[in-house]
């Protein structure tokens, strides 16, 4: 899931030292599940970059069309508000439909440009997090919505200046006011893409957002749940097994884990998810497997189209509850995948160290927000794959490991910074500042990665040159 098998750059390396053996704590092992937070239905419908800007659309025609009628009950002129006639009212609606019009344009474009700077600077993996800025979504948003609402306050208009007519002023003035909003709106829009599209405010971002998802996904070195032993677990030859296949291709981004035991509990059953988070699931993959359920034949599998004609299989264990534990998307999300954040970071570096760009301060810079990220890794623990409730193994996972975020981290950073001398020895000043803070099951990766930055800095730099000093960047 992460890239970083057994085979790793300058060598193979074994696998990494097991952890201390764990104190066996006395308690509901749900506990040791993580604590990540998972989207709701309600936020993946404000997700899509079209919705908001939809919605500012809405609101502003039900307004344009209400508030004119509204004004028609009004029996006298009203003051502090537009004082024009009729012909003055269409003149300025008409400027601000045909004004706003060209700036949303010019909007679309600027981000159109910046999109495209971004993916081809940085990588197309970022464009993500750009698009999903309220800043721009509401820019484009309040700029449609006053095209759209002058367009419909215009139609209220009647008469002509100097005759009997019918002038909707408090439109008029809210159209004027939604004109400033959106010249506001408009710097602030400029304001954020200047700095959204600057390595450290990209880089710095997608710091922020993996160390929010590792705090809540690893536990603590000294949490209770983190000190629990991995219990062993074996399905038994002769057990009965359901297996459920996907019916969708995509990245797995979440998995219900906390409702998938209680499903296991009410049905006396073991739970196994095939397929970890970050993965990439294809149709008809096993994506979950079921244990000790009554079935009518020793293995029992189910995919999409197969679940009608095993409805009474369906309807008494509830399985729809089990295929939606488990959610699939078109791309990875933030939720409950640590080492999204990593790969976003790793992919900047390696574009940075890329012969058409050949930018290694860049690669240092995200060297040091890795810093950031490793440092909090290697203070806590790895999950255990095996959850059980009252001493009954119910769901079986394939958890993020720590050893294989260090590797993919670090391997092909140092991979793409073969023959460069910046960002070796900015990755030795990282591993000896992880080193007091590292928790021992950690110490032999880090060893080895330290000896592979070391051989490329020896190879970069010519025999008779010495170094007095270890540079950090």
């Amino acid at each position: 899931m992460t890239g970083a098998g057994p085979e790793r750059l300058g060598g193979t390396m074994s696998p990494s030292a097991p952890p201390p053996e764990r104190e066996h704590v006395e308690s509901d092992d749900v506990g040791v599940l993580p604590q990540v937070r998972r989207s709701t239905r309600w936020s993946r419908i404000w997700r899509p970059f079209w919705v908001l800007p939809l919605l500012f659309v809405a609101v502003a025609t039900v307004v344009g069309a209400l508030l004119p009628e509204w004004e028609k009950t009004f029996d006298e002129h009203l003051p502090f508000v537009f004082q024009g006639g009729a012909d003055g009212a269409r003149g300025m609606l008409s400027t601000i439909a045909g004004a706003m019009i060209s700036v949303t344009g010019l909007v679309f474009s600027i981000t159109m440009v910046v999109v495209q700077l971004a993916s081809s600077q940085f990588s197309p993996r970022v464009l993500s997090d750009f698009l999903s800025s309220r800043i721009t979504q509401s820019t484009l948003g309040i700029f449609a919505a006053t095209f759209t609402y002058a367009l419909t306050v215009l139609r209220s208009v009647r008469g002509a200046s100097g005759e009997e007519s019918f002038v909707p002023q408090l439109s008029v003035t809210l159209g004027f006011l939604l004109v400033l909003a959106s010249v506001g709106t408009f710097l602030a829009f400029i304001q954020h893409i200047t700095t959204s599209i600057q390595v450290s405010s990209i880089v710095s971002h997608l710091g922020d957002r993996t160390m929010s998802v590792i705090d809540r996904y690893f536990p603590a070195a000294d949490e209770p749940a983190a000190l629990r032993p991995d219990l062993p677990w074996e399905p038994a030859d002769a057990e009965p097994m359901l297996q459920l296949e996907s019916v969708e291709h995509g990245y797995v981004v979440e998995v219900a884990y906390r409702r998938l035991v209680d499903w296991a509990v009410e049905h006396d059953a073991t739970v196994e998810v095939r397929t970890p988070v970050g993965r990439y699931v294809t149709e008809g993959a096993p994506a979950i497997r079921v244990w000790g359920l009554s079935l009518p034949e020793r293995r029992v599998v189910l995919a999409g189209g197969q679940e009608e004609s095993a409805s009474e299989l369906v309807s008494r264990y509830a399985l729809d509850v089990l295929r939606r534990s488990v959610v699939v998307e078109q791309d990875r999300a933030f939720n409950q995948d640590p080492a999204l954040g990593v790969r976003k970071l790793v992919d900047i570096a390696e574009r940075a160290l890329s012969p058409g760009i050949n930018d290694p301060t860049t690669a240092s810079q995200v060297a040091n927000e890795l810093h950031r990220v490793l440092r909090l890794l290697v203070t806590r623990r790895d999950l255990p794959s095996v959850v059980a409730r009252n001493g009954v193994p119910r769901l079986v996972h394939q958890p993020q490991r720590i050893p294989e975020l260090i590797d993919l981290s670090l391997e092909e950073l140092l991979h793409y910074a073969e023959g460069s001398l910046q960002v070796p020895r900015q990755v030795l000043f990282i591993i000896e500042r992880l080193r007091p803070v590292a928790l021992p099951e950690y110490a032999e990766v880090l060893d080895h990665w330290e000896r592979v930055a070391e051989q490329i800095v020896q190879r970069a730099r010519p025999d008779t040159e010495q170094a007095p000093t270890r540079r950090s960047g």
